[in-house]
């Protein structure tokens, strides 16, 4: 669907698509571990960010079956 829609075949592989959500939860850990202990603002942005923008990209991206 999203290549008639975009012209080109945008999908994930599986193992890409679990190595991205490995990836999500570990800056998402990393990110509660910086907040509970009251770290530097800059981490909390960089590992909310990756979470953030990898857990986008498995949500809006297809996965090729």
């Amino acid at each position: 669907m999203i290549e008639n829609l975009t012209g080109s075949p945008l999908a994930l592989s599986p193992l890409m698509a679990t190595t991205l959500f490995v990836i999500a939860c570990l800056a998402g850990y990393r990110y509660r571990s910086v907040w509970k202990a009251e770290g530097p603002r800059v981490q909390l942005w960089i590992f909310g960010l990756i979470a953030a923008v990898i857990l986008l990209v498995l949500g809006l991206v297809p996965i090729k079956a």
